[in-house]
């Protein structure tokens, strides 16, 4: 046990280091090669910071435990609303500026509902994954149209600018990039084989480990590109982080084991995990837009997303320990 429990942590610290090589270099580069701030941000910055879910959710797939990878999912949104923008909102109160970000709101709960309805049937097959999938190059394809076409200055563009490093060289970009990509592969594989093995010893399913553990552990880039934010004053990179994370994680990682592993979905997953993901994102979309002016989440806000999040894990562990 002691084994499985190194490789897990050993995994999650490896996943963290290199989505951060990864952004850092692949960020880098673009800017190298003359990529607008803004459009770095809301492609290379979101799909970096859900790397490690999106590994994680293929090499669970490719190593048959689909469970894992749509728990891995779900229990990222949950915990990326819930717990680290509960913890940021604590710490730093967060204001929307950017409408880059209130457009991305709507876009991410009709998501969040489609995601939901093509579940419901009870299974997760081939059809399914296509259609999320599809849906991811959609959504790239009107980010990239954005980035370029995008005439007024928002705010997150600046912010985003602030972030990007400026002094490194095309050579050592391309390396952490592709230094990046192997320890995030490498990493995923270590981290699926211990949380296999520990659900295993512990008679749980893949699924519970997936929102769980695996979901915190992933979820580890966000919350530090979060709270750094919120403390630089970026809290339109703080909330746009989550937003985009959240899309990466519907339509690729609970895209991919569709596509390579079609199989039933838990009945938990509809009756308990997908309706808490919803009503969380539909708090987040009403707390965010503003719709008597600035949107804000504030302290108490924050304290009540972070009681959403201790209440589902408590809901979790009473439904699964016998």
């Amino acid at each position: 046990m002691w084994t499985q429990l190194v490789a897990l942590l050993a995994g999650f610290a490896l996943l963290v280091w290199g989505a951060e090589r990864f952004v850092m270099g692949a960020a880098s580069t673009a800017r190298l090669l003359g990529v607008s701030p803004l459009l770095i941000g809301l492609t290379i910055v979101g799909f970096g910071t859900s790397a490690p879910e999106i590994l994680v959710s293929l090499m669970a797939s490719l190593n048959d435990n689909p469970g894992l990878a749509v728990g891995n999912a779900i229990g990222s949104n949950i915990t990326n609303v819930a717990l680290i923008l509960g913890v940021t909102a604590i710490l730093v109160p967060l204001s929307v500026h950017s409408g880059t970000v209130h457009r991305e709101l709507p876009i991410l709960l009709g998501t969040t509902v489609v995601a939901w309805l093509l579940l419901i049937d009870g299974r997760l097959d081939f059809a399914d994954g296509l259609i999320l999938l599809s849906g991811l190059i959609i959504m790239l394809t009107w980010v990239i149209w954005l980035g370029l076409h995008s005439r007024d200055k928002d705010p997150i563009e600046a912010e985003y600018a602030a972030e990007i490093p400026t002094n490194m060289t095309l050579g050592r970009s391309l390396f952490w990039l592709l230094f990046g990509i192997v320890i995030l592969v490498a990493s995923s594989r270590l981290l699926v084989w211990g949380a296999v093995e520990i659900a295993e010893a512990f008679g749980v399913s893949d699924l519970v480990i997936g929102l769980t553990i695996v979901a915190l552990g992933t979820s580890l880039p966000e919350l530090a590109a979060s709270i750094a934010s919120a403390l630089k004053n970026e809290p339109d990179i703080a909330i746009g982080n989550v937003i985009g994370s959240n899309m990466f994680n519907l339509l690729a990682v609970l895209g991919i084991p569709g596509i390579i592993r079609p199989d039933a979905v838990d009945a938990a997953v509809l009756s308990r995990d997908m309706p808490v993901m919803v009503a969380l994102t539909v708090a987040l979309l009403i707390m965010a837009w503003g719709f008597r002016g600035e949107g804000r989440i504030n302290r108490l806000e924050g304290t009540v997303l972070l009681a959403c999040y201790i209440g589902y894990q408590s809901l979790l562990y009473f439904t699964t320990v016998r």
